[in-house]
């Protein structure tokens, strides 16, 4: 099974073998101490970069009957046929690696009492010791390299990755050391030195003296899959650039009918060309949420953050991307089919419209893909969100413009409406396809200016024609755990009514 982020015991392994190696033969009393002491501890937080299991490949691997090979060689058969050809003796393995979205480092906090008193110093400087000599965790198939240290409590919150908190000491979950680990492993270690004798093999017992502890991650994390293009010019010498202000939904239109025209092309049956590329099955259907668990795809055009000045501010730049996603679950194979039929095609406002860009497949790795679909605990919008509703159906506004309305009651009515653009951008986030839990924690702020150097004022982008009566503002949201840290949410994130066409689009702040 995979094993994502490594359990805590393959790191107090690891640390034993480095000890050991350090030693040269005789294991350091400071390392014995340093890992009698941390067995007793408490399950680590663990902090990971994000990570997906590939659909995997297979191998070609002998499967031990290697002795057959050799005793038809024994008896003169060297005829390379049957029992004699190696080759006949192989069997095919299922490999599926884990792969991570992000490169960083994994990290195991484990927490300490404050203050943090001169002995547990010295086990922390042993550790490190041995974190710093360790080479390999698990199998060995990586190089690593490690380190430990004291953190202060705000160096622990700005660490960067997916934060898994200890939940329970029952059910599957990752393999923690306990009292005892220490000793065990190096009986074990001694077995099988001896493993060997004049009775023949003696192998060693398995691994045993651990606890299994459930590991949730501080938030359900989504889960989308995601395939991003470049615009290039229709010959391919260049990007082809969009306004984002004016262009945006257009763009989405164009990229939506590459799509049609691939899918008819594929031989799609009508109605799912109908509800996962048009979208007409949401626009038809009466439910105000049948857009959170209808498959359709999002069609997201990406503005570039272009890096300007002595200060490297990143500011909003023009359109030169696109990412196609969808907020359904279970829409992974349509996604990849995208990957393979949207490159090369050419986008056109309308049947018969002159083309206008050439549509290039791009990796995730791409730098400015790499904004809107990172981990990041901060994003903000690079185009404004449609509020899913009216922010003032009872009229607050208008009660505001009233002569008569005292200090007090103003400010009433101005909390009133606060709370209601809350409600409906919180709802925004669930219909998105983020949980609940994520949309209830998160710290959200608004207003009509971006919150990124270069965005418009939010009321000026153009819109789809169905949502213009909605307002328009530009968000930043933090997202939070329910102890109130910071958590790191992956993308592609957009929300709000125009979330199909690239409106309420956010990008990852930089932390």
């Amino acid at each position: 099974m995979p094993e994502w982020p490594p359990s805590p015991l393959r790191v107090f392994q690891s640390l034993l073998a480095a000890g050991a190696t350090r030693g040269h033969g005789e294991f350091p009393l400071r390392f014995r101490s340093a890992l009698l002491w941390l067995e007793k501890q408490p399950a680590p937080t663990l902090i990971a970069p994000t990570s997906l299991t590939s659909s995997g490949y297979s191998l070609s691997v002998p499967n031990n009957a290697l002795d057959v090979v050799a005793k038809a060689w024994t008896r003169g058969n060297y005829s390379n046929l049957g029992d004699a050809n190696p080759a006949t003796h192989r069997t095919m393995k299922r490999v599926r690696p884990t792969l991570l979205r992000t490169d960083g480092p994994v990290h195991y906090l484990w927490p300490l009492d404050e203050p943090v008193t001169e002995p547990v110093r010295e086990q922390v400087a042993a550790l490190s010791e041995m974190a710093r000599s360790l080479s390999a965790v698990g199998w060995g198939i990586d190089v690593a390299v490690g380190d430990a240290g004291i953190l202060a409590d705000r160096q622990a919150t700005d660490l960067y990755g997916e934060k898994w908190l200890p939940d329970r000491a029952e059910g599957e979950g990752l393999r923690v050391p306990k009292e005892g680990t220490f000793d065990h492993l190096t009986r074990r270690h001694s077995q099988f030195l001896a493993r060997l004798g004049p009775e023949g093999l003696n192998a060693p017992l398995p691994v045993s003296a651990y606890r299994v502890v459930e590991y949730r991650p501080a938030f359900p994390r989504p889960r989308r899959a995601s395939a991003a293009f470049s615009l290039l010019k229709t010959d391919a010498s260049g990007f082809r650039t969009f306004d984002v202000v004016r262009r945006t939904p257009r763009v989405a239109e164009m990229m939506r009918g590459a799509a049609e025209r691939a899918a008819r092309r594929a031989g799609w049956p009508e109605l799912k060309i109908s509800t996962a590329i048009m979208g007409h099955g949401e626009l038809r259907g009466a439910s105000k949420n049948s857009a959170v668990e209808s498959a359709r795809f999002a069609w997201l055009p990406l503005p570039s953050l272009e890096t300007r000045g002595e200060r490297n501010v990143r500011v909003v730049g023009s359109i030169r991307r696109i990412i196609v996603t969808s907020f359904a679950d279970r829409f992974d194979d349509e996604i990849a089919w995208a990957r393979r039929a949207l490159s090369g095609e050419e986008l056109a406002a309308g049947a018969n419209g002159a083309a206008e860009a050439l549509v290039s497949l791009l990796p995730e790795s791409d730098r400015m893909v790499h904004e809107y679909v990172r981990p990041a605990s901060e994003w903000a919008t690079v185009t404004p969100v449609v509020l899913p509703g009216y922010d003032d159906p009872a009229h607050y506004r208008k009660r505001l413009n009233d002569s008569v309305v005292d200090a007090e009651d103003q400010q009433k009515l101005l909390g009133r409406i606060a709370q209601r653009i809350d409600s409906l951008l919180r709802k925004a986030i669930v219909h998105a396809g983020l949980s609940q839990e994520l949309a209830q924690h998160a710290k959200v702020e608004w207003r009509d200016t971006g919150f990124w150097p270069g965005a418009d004022l939010a009321g000026r982008y153009v819109v789809p024609d169905h949502l213009r009566r909605f307002p328009r503002l530009h968000v930043r949201i933090s997202w939070r755990d329910r102890e109130n840290q910071p958590s790191a949410i992956p993308g592609p994130i957009c929300i709000g009514g125009g979330r199909f066409y690239g409106l309420g689009l956010l990008a990852a702040v930089r932390e």
